[in-house]
């Protein structure tokens, strides 16, 4: 008789953590911008299949915003974080914040990298970011970096759109655990053509010439660079502005906010150029190069081991179309 109580009171028992176990899984868990979690490496899906990191200077040209809208827009893209780089990081987190908020995608943590020292007084969305209210938790960028390289080697791609305080920094910290991202596409550089047309000499770059140490260390590293420079990721908005900025959403309504307070009516989309490529590679096909940076910033091409791929044309009409489709689904690109 006891032994039958005994083995009726264990079946009781585990019929109870059984129903315990299916109430708990059934409760959803919510994630918060202040939780440091660890970033989580999908399974490789056509859906959702490239896992990055996004290293932006939003707050400036309005550029960035528009390269994050279109990464968050595309399921293609796995975003473990974004980190904000270069003179008043905080700031320019409020942007991003407010930004994914507009995007429905609050849930992607931000990372503030390096306060640089280096004062810049063009923060023209300066307003748009005080207008944040976001509680934003400084979690250093990094720190960030780095771990998430070592949790998932040779996995990551890294997106560089802004001056590479954060990746220098990063370098100096962990050169052996900087190396296991997969590769780094960078938004910088100019190597047969500048800033102002097809027939401008090479310039030196906003994002090279504003951490020349950084960018040699970025260039030895070992790590595989894709380099989108000047040559290829000059596409103006264009006809796309209005149909983009004309959609009945909140992503229209903060996007033109920020064009607005950037005073570019018709900006470059430099880094969605470049962040475009991690989307659809075939549309900046690159090049092997020996790269060096100069003391001014230049990047010069010398003979020497290849050191990048540089992209120098990419397909205008493709990438156009490929912005309409994310951000304006109802309107076509324009020929």
């Amino acid at each position: 008789m006891t032994n039958l109580l005994h083995a009726s009171s264990c079946l009781f028992q585990r019929s109870l953590r059984l129903t315990l176990t299916s109430v708990l899984l059934a409760i959803p868990v919510f994630t918060t911008h202040a939780q440091d979690t660890k970033p989580s490496v999908r399974a490789q899906s056509p859906q959702r299949s490239v896992p990055v990191i996004i290293d932006t200077d939003i707050g400036d040209d309005i550029d960035d915003a528009y390269a994050v809208a279109l990464a968050v827009r595309s399921p293609e893209l796995n975003i473990l974080g974004i980190t904000t780089a270069f003179s008043d990081t905080a700031l320019r987190a409020h942007v991003t914040a407010r930004l994914l908020d507009a995007l429905n995608h609050p849930q992607i943590p931000i990372y503030t990298g390096v306060n640089s020292t280096r004062h810049f007084e063009n923060f023209s969305q300066m307003e748009y970011a005080h207008a944040d209210t976001h509680v934003i938790v400084m979690r250093d960028a990094v720190d960030f970096l780095l771990n998430s390289a070592r949790q998932h080697p040779h996995q990551i791609t890294l997106i560089a759109l802004a001056p590479l305080d954060n990746i220098g920094a990063a370098i100096d910290r962990d050169p052996a655990a900087f190396r296991l991202f997969k590769q780094v596409v960078l938004m910088g550089g100019s190597v047969r053509r500048g800033y102002g047309g097809t027939d401008a000499s090479p310039s030196a770059e906003w994002n090279i010439v504003n951490n020349i140490p950084a960018a040699r260390k970025l260039f030895a590293s070992g790590v595989p660079i894709s380099m989108m420079p000047l040559d290829s990721t000059q596409i103006q908005l264009g006809p796309l502005r209005d149909r983009i900025l004309n959609q009945p959403d909140k992503v229209s309504i903060d996007l033109t906010e920020l064009t607005l307070e950037s005073k570019r009516p018709n900006p470059v989309l430099f880094d969605p150029v470049a962040l475009a490529t991690v989307i659809e590679p075939s549309l900046c096909p690159t090049q092997s190069m020996h790269l060096e940076v100069d003391d001014k910033g230049f990047t010069r091409e010398l003979p020497g081991k290849p050191n990048v791929n540089v992209c120098l044309t990419s397909d205008k009409t493709a990438f156009l179309k490929l912005l309409a489709e994310r951000l304006a689904p109802n309107a076509s690109a324009p020929r």
